[in-house]
Formats: structure tokens, sequence, C-alpha cells
């Protein structure tokens, strides 16, 4: 494929423009934790929660046809595994074929039929179809005003005259707005979105069983999301984007709420290659994911086709380390990490008698609140959660009732305010910055959300004299965001589970406000990464109209090398830079990689599981017209370690010897040059450091490359573990399970699952391996994994002999690249069906009588012939008797 920008001419007369970068320390002689000065986010919530599949990828041996095999051969390997299915008597359903981006089918099938699906030949690897689910808005008024400034973008449209003009964006998403006068207007294609594709239909919802696609050729958003996304990368109207004059694809790969699947991201990658776009911005991800994940492998594979590929890293940083996902995990695609916005627009209230304007955000699906007039009297509640056992620090009952967020959700505060007679709810956060929190159903009464600083203020109120009231103004306002510039909340942390850098690059994505469907009122606030990934492949149209010569492959370097890394969220006065495996190499700064005169290859450094000095080599190369000299140096960042689910933070850096402290070169001339990684002391369980290799042009700009690893031994991660249950209480899996009614979760016995709950069998159970009362009477192991595992698979011990039942092919379930637990709480279920495939490739019941399961787990990047990185549980005795 011809990228579309190659036939842009290059643009000239640009000048060099020089920032100043502040170093953090490079050594530390003590490793130090550091305590946040608020509490980080946590998804733990006692629970067990189950993770559910049911769809599955089937990836054939060979690559697809953009990575070298014809189109005769794929079509040939599909044919026969259709054929060879047949004959094993596999029964599925196939929902989609793939054969240019990746080889393969999506398939619907019952679980446990994995292990057998995995027996026929030709088949390489087996995924779950994952679903993505779709945020919820938050309503207000259009400006992009002070995003824009973080990256730069105002300065590359208004002073280096760059626009995007030329270049095609592909926004994979919800569809977008056509009719929006910012995005072109009128009806479609238009001038702005002049091809696209809807493969689902507004009533599809992949989160229900009986929804399907109905596909047609209007990419019309009735949601809201990709319009959104759309207006952050290219409005030009009431809101200006990163790159207003770039030409859209609008690929619909969700209807109008719920979520979508996996195969249909790929059909649509697909069509955008085919349309010949040159970015792909997706605002989708599934967390806790691989990079072999089918959709950041097509996605590496679009990279190859020469189309630059973008995407949101995740919304999971309540979920701890590795909450990375695909397609952002992708080894080429961009994954985009979140920064908080500067200032936030919000409606406003004046607050009684003091006078002080407070923002404020609504909450949910709460009554919105009224444009004129005054609060009942304001009430002091405090939390409000009363399943943990709070009482009321005051009585509510005819007034506004004033909490504080936390440890339990939102929507248990409103209805507990509401039940003591409240006539309203203002919520205030127990971190810095403002939040409009979600899961409230309306009942009505107005919920409403403010700052920590403006909660503050009116409790002072409060300790006065006087009433204490609101007034609605019917007004927004703009204030500064105490978190601005620094990492969201909510912005997914890496590593990639195989511990590559990732993410790779931050930008603008808490409390956004772009384009939104006009039937919904044109314009919105919304946060995520969802936002910040536009940003970029924004910033990618604009750097490759000024720079088309570059190639798909070396577009992250560049924006890499100019990136400004942002100091700790958890208290940025330290002076410490944030975690590298949160932000990567930090804020998109696009005049500086429009401007960059220096490149240094390869643009970030990942350098695995380290139990001593690592060398690497970075190559330097002079862009500009006149000799440079280079001065080489190192920033550290902080590091995390402890729990997956919440991490802690300290200050072990490592240190970096390079060849050379200084290198001059002539114009074109390039410098190798060994970087040399010590790894800091291992004070602490599962430590990831990194830092930043710097070269700082003298008298000019800075470059970096960010490093990350992994500190040890990476196989010592313990994968399936116990979990602690909401009373304290240590919970030991995996379980032999069956799925029974036994109602609501109570401690150990029983957890939730689809269809019903299941039943804990430590001494055995009897399985007919029928259907009984409308619940499967088979078999099922669950497991919770604290990391990732290479490869699970469960085998068949007969009881009599202690020996598998077929010794060669004896294999129930087989899974490759099984994600992580999502919390410390949730578990992954995998049925038997009481079949393996025997010696002749044929499935087979096994006799009635007494087995085992055997299940094996090979721990992440673990070798497979090497025992000690397998681990290995085996079931009660499972009888079966059918009939």
């Amino acid at each position: 494929m011809v990228p579309h920008r190659t036939r842009l001419a290059p643009l000239a007369g640009l000048t060099l423009v020089a920032g100043l970068v502040a170093a953090t320390p490079a050594s530390a002689d003590e490793i130090s934790e550091l305590a946040p000065l608020h509490p980080a986010p946590t998804a733990e919530n006692g629970e067990l929660t189950h993770q559910a599949s049911g769809l599955w990828f089937i990836e054939l041996d060979s690559p697809p046809t953009t990575q070298g095999s014809s189109t005769a051969r794929v079509k040939d390997e599909q044919k026969k595994f259709r054929t060879e299915a047949e004959e094993y008597g596999l029964e599925y359903d196939e929902r989609r074929s793939f054969k240019d981006l990746w080889n393969g089918f999506s398939v619907e099938m019952d679980d446990a039929q994995v292990g057998t699906a995995r027996e026929i030949p030709g088949v390489s690897a087996i995924y779950p179809v994952v679903r993505y689910e779709l945020p919820e808005p938050d309503d207000s008024a259009p400006d992009l005003d002070t995003a824009l400034p973080m990256t730069g973008a105002d300065i590359a449209q208004n002073e280096l005259g760059l626009t995007g003009e030329g270049l095609r964006v592909a926004i994979m998403d919800t569809g977008v707005d056509y009719t929006h006068p910012d995005l072109g207007g009128g009806g479609f294609p238009n001038e702005r979105v002049v091809t696209g594709h809807d493969f689902v239909g507004d009533d599809f919802n992949a989160g229900d069983p009986g929804s399907v696609p109905v596909p047609d050729d209007d990419p019309q958003d009735c949601h809201g999301h990709g319009t959104h996304v759309a207006g952050i990368v290219g409005a030009d109207g009431k809101v200006t984007g990163v790159a207003p004059d770039v030409e859209f694809g609008a690929y619909k790969v969700f209807g109008c709420g719920g979520s979508t699947t996996s195969d249909i991201m790929i059909a649509a990658m697909e069509q955008a290659l085919d349309d010949g776009m040159d970015v792909l911005n997706m605002s989708i991800g599934s967390a806790h994911t691989w990079p072999q994940y089918p959709t950041a492998v097509a996605s590496d594979n679009l990279v190859d086709e020469g189309m630059t590929v973008v995407a949101s890293i995740g919304n999971e940083g309540d979920t701890g380390l590795y909450s990375s996902g695909a397609p952002g995990l992708g080894e080429n695609v961009i994954g985009v990490a979140s920064f908080d916005n500067t200032h936030i627009q919000a409606a406003s209230v004046t607050a009684n008698p003091s006078g002080e304007t407070l923002a404020y955000m609504e909450m949910g699906e709460a009554t919105p609140p009224p444009t004129s007039g005054e609060t009942d009297e304001l009430v002091w509640i405090g939390r409000g959660c009363t399943s943990l056992g709070d009482e009321l620090e005051g009585d509510p009952e005819g007034a506004t009732a004033l909490m504080v967020r936390g440890a339990c959700t939102f929507a248990e505060k409103y209805e507990t305010a509401l039940a003591a007679g409240a006539t309203g709810v203002v919520m205030y956060n127990n971190v810095a910055g403002m939040f409009a929190g979600g899961g409230i159903v309306d009942q009505g009464a107005f919920a409403i959300g403010v700052s920590d600083t403006a909660g503050a203020h009116l409790r002072e109120l409060l300790a006065g004299e006087e009433p204490v009231t609101l007034t609605w103004t019917g007004e927004n306002t703009t204030v500064p965001n105490p978190t601005g510039g620094l990492i969201s909340s909510f912005s997914s942390l890496g590593l990639s589970p195989d511990l590559s850098l990732k993410p790779d690059i931050g930008a603008p994505g808490g409390l956004i406000n772009s384009t939104y469907p006009v039937a919904k009122g044109g314009y919105a606030t919304l946060s995520g990464t969802s936002m910040s990934s536009p940003h970029v492949a924004g910033g990618v149209a604009l750097l490759l109209q000024a720079r088309p010569d570059l190639g798909a492959h070396e577009v992250r370097d560049v924006l890499q090398n100019s990136a400004d890394p942002k100091a700790w969220w958890g208290n940025p006065d330290l002076g410490y830079l944030d975690n590298v495996h949160r932000q990567g190499a930090g804020m998109l700064d696009v005049p500086g990689a429009v401007l960059a005169t220096t490149s240094v290859a390869p643009g970030k450094l990942s350098l695995g599981a380290t139990q001593g000095p690592v060398t690497k080599t970075v190559t330097i190369t002079n862009d500009g017209d006149e000799e440079a000299t280079y001065e080489l140096g190192h920033e550290a960042a902080l590091g995390t370690h402890g729990s997956t689910f919440s991490p802690g933070y300290n200050d072990g850096f490592a240190e970096v010897a390079l060849d050379t402290a200084e290198v001059t070169l002539a114009p074109g001339a390039s410098a190798e040059v060994g970087v040399t990684v010590t790894p800091p002391a291992q004070d602490y369980e599962q430590m990831i450091y990194g830092g930043y290799v710097t070269v700082a042009e003298v008298d000019g700009e800075t470059y970096r490359v960010p490093y990350a690893a992994y500190n040890g031994n990476y196989q010592a991660i313990e994968a399936m573990t116990p979990v602690t249950d909401g009373e304290g209480n240590t919970v030991e899996l995996p379980w032999l399970t069956k799925i029974t009614d036994c109602g609501a979760f109570s401690g150990l016995e029983c957890a939730s699952a689809d269809g019903g709950t299941f039943e804990n069998q430590p001494d055995g159970a009897t399985y007919t391996m029928e259907w009984v009362d409308g619940l499967p009477d088979v078999p099922y192991v669950i497991a919770h994994f604290d990391h990732h595992v290479t490869k699970l698979e469960m085998v068949v011990i007969d009881e009599r002999t202690g020996r598998p039942v077929h010794p060669h092919r004896n294999v129930a379930v087989s899974v490759d690249h099984v994600s992580r637990s999502a919390t410390g709480t949730s578990f992954f279920s995998y049925p038997w069906d009481g079949t393996v495939v025997d010696r002749h490739d044929k499935i087979k019941s096994v006799k009635d009588g007494d087995y085992r399961l055997e299940v094996r787990a090979l721990k992440a990047l673990g070798d497979p012939d090497n025992p000690e990185h397998w681990e290995t549980w085996t079931s009660p005795v499972i009888t079966i008797a059918r009939g």
C-alpha cells in the first residue's frame, strides 16, 4: 500500500524552538518508599467477581496476507480448518474470518471445547473475544482551548501553519455525527467525513446475547463518543481540534450504547486499510491483555502497511500494574496515557453566605439541577456508607445533603441521603480535583460533584452561624485544575506483560470538551485515555504534514524523543518524575517533534527483567543543516513495587553509564552510543524502575529515550494465588466447582456467575454431564491470576492409574496468553465437558469413572521446558456418572 501522505509536499522554513527541562536526581544512596499526598484509586471491592468468555478467536499457523502469505494459501488453510473441525466434532458458529491483518476466525462455542479446538492441526493459538464497554458522558460546554496548549498544538497551528491538510484519519468508534457543523455538516459523505462504514447498526450491543450486528453504509453516531474523539482530532468551528483540516474515515463499531467485540474491530481495521487511511485512532481498549492479542497484532500489521496506529492505553489505573490493554499494547502501536487538563469548564453555583463561585459537575442519571433559584439549606452528613456501618452525622430531611466521596459507591451515598429525606445531594472529592461520578439512578433529586477545595469551603461555612445554601447561576465557569498536567488517576499502568515499555506517550485526556452529536446538544466534556489518544492522532497528522518523509515505524520514535516527562502525581513538589510505566515518554510536544533536528533511535528501551547491568545501544542522528554537539545524561523516574493491584512507590533509581558524555556530529551524521543500566538494589518485591537517557544539544533542545525494566527474577511472581474476601477471609483458589442455585454471595461458599452461582467442591463431586434444572452439570475450575500466564492447560488424569487418560493428546483446556485477573478478587472459570482428544486426533468422551484435572500455568515469559516456570494444581476427584 502506498500511504496517502506520501503525496504531500514537505513544509519549509521552520525554525528551532528551544525549551528548558529540569532534571531529577540521577541516583539515591538509600531506596525510600514514598507515600502520595492522596491515596491512589483502587478497584478492590472484596467480592468475588466472574470474568466470563463464550466467544473465541482461533488463530491459524500462516501469517496474514499483509505479512507474506498468498490469499490462496490463507483461504486453503481456513477451508482445511473447517473440514478438520467437522471431523473432530467441534461444535461452533463462525462469526467472522480474517485474512489481511490476522489469519483466523472468531467463533461462538462452548468454553468447554477450547481444548478440543486447540488440538486441531493448523491452530496456533486461541484467545477470548473480549467486549469493549462505552463510558458514560458528562454534558458541558465547548472548549478545547486549554487542552491544545498542553501539547503545543496551538503553536503548531498558529505559528507553524500546520492543520493536517491532506491527511486522512480513521476514527474507529461509535461513528461520527457528520451533520455537526464543526465536522463538515450536511450529509454523508461530506468534505470532512469522506468515507466510512457502520459494522454493527444502532441497536447492536455485544452485552446482549440476542443482539446481532446489522451493518450498513451510514456511520452516523447515535452515542457520542466517536464524535467527541473526532472533534479532538480535527474539529473546525466553535471547537478547534488538533488538526482542523484532516479528512475523516468513520468506522462505526458500536451501536447507540453498550459494548462491541474485538473481532468487529479487526474487520474495521481491514476496511480502513482498503480505504487508504494514513492514521488510525482507536479510543478503545481491553485491559490486562497481552501484546499477542489479535487486535494488537492486526494493528502492528497495519503499521507495516504504512498506517500510523494510535490507541488509548486504558482507563484501568485503579486496578494496578500491567493493566494496559490491546490494541495499545501492540509492538508498533502508539499507546497513549492520559494527563489531566489544566483547566475545567463546568456549570457554577454561588455559595451563600460567602458569595464564592464554585464549579460543579452533574452526577450519573440524577435529576439535573435547576438553572436558577436557591437550594434548601446544606447539612453535613458524612460519608453515607450505610453498608459499612456509617451513621449519618446530620439530619438531611428537607435539606440538601453535603457528603464526601469515598469508601462506597456514588449510588449508595445518593440513595442513603434521599432515604433520610434529603432534597438534593452535593458530594465533594476526597482527592484533589473535580469529578462526576456515575452509576446513580434518578430518584427525583439532583446530585452534583464538586472539588475537594469547594467541599472544604462549604464545610468552613457550615462551621459558622449562618445557614448555608447554593444559588444556581445557569452559567459556566472555568477554573484551574489542581491536578492539571499530572497523570490522570484513571490512566492505566504498564508494563506490558512481556515487559515491553508501555504506555508510549501521554496527552490531555482528563476533562476534555469537544464536539458531541447535534441531537445531544452538540458539545460535551468527557474524560479518559479515549480523549488523550485523539490528541496524539491529530498530532501525528500535523507531524506528517510537516515531515511527509517519515515512515509509519519512525513516527513514534520522533514523538517520544520530543515528549516532556511530568512530575509524580502523588506529590509533584518533591521534584521526582512520574513512573515511566505510567506516562511513557511524557506529554506530547507537537512543535518539538515537528521542529526536531535530531533523532535518537530506538525511541524507547525495554530492558526486560534485569538481575545485573544491561547494555543497549542508541543511535543519535544529526538531521539538521549545521554541526551539532550533544551532551548525554540521565534523568531518573520513580519506581513501583509490591502488590500488582495496589503498588507502592519508591525512589530506587538505576545507575546509567554512557560510552561518552559528549558527541559532535556533522549534518546528516550518526553515532552509536552504548547505554549500560545497572538496576537499583532489590529492596522491595516486584520492583519496576525506569528513567530517561537525555541527549541535549548545547544551547538547544533536549531529546529523550525512556527506559524501563522489571527488577529481578520475573518468574518469581506467583500467578495462581488465593484471594481475600470482603470479610478478610482467605479464599484458596483454584476451586473445583459446579454451577448451582445457591443464592447470593455468602462468604466462601458461592460467587456470582452467569446463569447461577459457583459452589466449591473441596471433597470432589459427581457430575452427570447433562443439563439439570437449566444449569450445566459439568465440572468447572475457577482460578484467580495475580499475574499474566503465557499458557494455561488442563490435563485429564485417570484416578485409577494416576496417569493421563491419553499420554500424548490429553488436554481438556488450552488457552494462550491469559490475562491477569482484573482485580484481587476476580476469577476466570474453565469448564470440562468430559472429552479429550485421543491419539488418533478424535474427540472422545471419557468413560464414566473417577478423574482429576491437573491445571498447569506457564508463568509470563516462562520457559516451557523449565519445570520451575510452571505452577500446577490438581483438583479433587471428579466422578462422572452419566444418565
